[in-house]
């Protein structure tokens, strides 16, 4: 027997139709690129939307073609959000930290047709545009005055002159709820990056548990503020939650220091902000030189890498905010665990609470985890058995965009990367990661590329990089380096070699001269015993 309830398949374009009729004065606020701040409503960005899937439709875009933004956290990216997915087509957000030969690579293995850019990101898609062979339409998200008079892109329009010929009356098409809805690329710590493809059902589920109380909280109520980009897994599904409750939204654009956004949190009443820990070390440094104090910020999500003890200490007790420590993957959509306490934690101390906040928190509904030893066996929920960490869920990749790499999967659950603990209540905690990639600044590094650039160079008979701690970044790369016999090299020269071959962040922050690199039994690097190595190694002004 089934059930008698209507049948309405879960699309992205619902979240905007119910925002704009439930909380349709509800505010949208922005810092754009030119600079000024920018005001409207959410019947203002569902009338926008429409005209952006109009303009697609002009465009003859199939079912499922890409489209692409190179753009910061602001209102057009968000009817973007709304209007690609909603018209059935995919929104791919591309990652503008990322080398141009990597971002161009990744436009044509996700065959984008359009690329929707800020132009503070010009040059970039000047450095690129000839190679992205499958793009056939470039929009500057801009005002038709605010083109250049030639900017090198054959047929370049604005924003504001693509969507305004068009009408913003567009009837929703209703599809399979399983579609794919926008994509996400990793960062590529083996080769080449591979793409999670989200899909409108896992989207809205995700929007959906996100939202709950023991997640992130989020309603009407809140003015949220995504620190956290709109290029880095969707900001973390914040867009599509806010439109979902009918939360305010407040947008940073590029002004990413600590006084802007400090000064945007209290300006626009800001309740719930999320983002990486440096985005708030810098924030907190802000404040402290002058004194200053929150006069409505509540909480705060920080994920992306581990929370320093430090700062969730400075949030709770100096300013009164709470931390969520949370974790995720891009092969999640990203939400796996958020850190909320229990009733049982309340009469703790303090000191009791922080070492439960110290971890990476408990799932949310609709993620489930195991550990597991190295036989494949699971382990204990007992806050000491520490193994590797899986995963499944309706919003966790099945496999990657185009079937690259194979199946990830492992008897059905997705495998992390990260070691971890589960205590008895549930709580995760990262111990370990079994992938030598190196998270700096909430951004994934390759220890793989930056190996291979230093091996490219003819004085190096081999290089390793590692991670080293960070009061800052979390982790920064350095290059542990042989050379060849007979050759000079300095560390100066071989950080001048990497500038223009890789992202700057990407660059390491020193090099370190060593006799031999362990190698295993099968020839691989050792890198546990480089480590140990250079345990007293301490990185140049850190």
């Amino acid at each position: 027997m089934l059930g008698l309830m209507q049948s309405h398949q879960l699309l992205i374009s619902s979240l905007i139709e119910f925002a704009e009729r439930h909380h349709g004065e509800g505010e949208v606020v922005s810092r754009r690129v030119e600079g000024d701040i920018h005001r409207y409503t959410y019947k203002d960005v569902a009338t926008r939307a429409r005209q952006v899937a109009n303009a697609l439709d002009d465009l003859k875009l199939g079912f499922s073609d890409r489209v692409a933004t190179l753009a910061w956290n602001g209102y057009r990216h968000l009817e973007l959000y709304f209007g690609v997915s909603g018209s059935g087509r995919v929104l791919h957000t591309l990652n503008p930290r990322l080398h141009p030969d990597q971002i161009a690579w990744i436009a044509n293995h996700a065959e984008d047709t359009v690329l929707c850019f800020d132009m503070s990101f010009l040059p970039i898609v000047k450095a690129i545009h000839s190679r992205c062979t499958t793009v056939k339409h470039f929009v500057a998200l801009c005002d038709a005055d605010k083109l250049p008079a030639d900017s090198g892109i054959p047929g370049l329009v604005s924003y504001e002159d693509w969507i305004g010929a068009q009408s913003s009356h567009y009837k929703w098409p209703s599809f399979d709820e399983n579609s794919a809805s926008s994509m996400c690329y990793t960062s590529g710590t083996t080769g080449h990056p591979k793409a999670a493809l989200y899909s409108h059902r896992s989207t809205m589920l995700h929007a959906l548990s996100g939202a709950l109380p023991d997640s992130l909280c989020m309603s009407a109520r809140d003015s949220v503020l995504p620190v956290v980009p709109m290029f880095h897994v969707n900001a973390w599904g914040l867009p599509y939650s806010a439109a979902m409750t009918g939360a305010k939204l407040v947008f940073p654009g590029p002004a990413m220091d600590g006084k802007s956004i400090f000064e945007l949190i209290e300006s626009e009443k800001v309740t719930f902000a999320a983002g990486v820990p440096t985005v708030w070390q810098m924030m907190l440094s802000h404040m402290q030189a002058g004194g200053l104090r929150f006069s409505s910020l509540k909480r705060t999500v920080i994920g992306g890498s581990a929370c320093p003890p430090a700062m969730i200490t400075a949030f709770n007790d100096v300013y009164g905010v709470e931390v969520l420590h949370a974790w995720g993957m891009t092969e999640m959509s990203p939400l796996g665990t958020v850190c909320t306490l229990k009733n049982k934690h309340l009469p703790m101390t303090s000191e009791e609470k922080m070492k439960v906040r110290l971890k990476q928190g408990r799932g949310i509904f609709g993620v489930d985890m195991k550990i597991i030893d190295g036989d494949g066996h699971e382990l204990p929920w007992d806050g000491k058995a520490y193994g590797d960490l899986l995963v499944k869920g309706p919003w966790i990749i099945s496999e990657y965009f185009k079937g690259e790499g194979g199946s990830p999967l492992v008897d059905g659950w997705f495998p992390t990367g990260d070691v971890a603990t589960i205590d008895p209540d549930g709580y995760m905690q990262i111990t370990d990661r079994s992938k030598d990639v190196i998270k700096s600044g909430g951004e994934w590094i390759s220890s793989i590329d930056v190996e291979n650039i230093a091996m490219a160079h003819p004085a190096v008979a081999m290089a390793a990089c590692i991670g080293m701690k960070h009061p800052k970044w979390d982790e920064r790369p350095i290059i542990a380096v042989m050379k060849k016999p007979g050759f000079d090299l300095t560390r100066e020269e071989l950080l001048k070699f990497y500038e223009g071959k890789t992202a700057k962040f990407q660059i390491p922050d020193d090099v370190v001269f060593v006799d031999a690199i362990p190698l295993g039994g099968t020839g691989k690097m050792q890198k546990t015993k480089l480590r140990e190595l250079l345990k007293d190694y301490k990185l140049p002004g850190a």
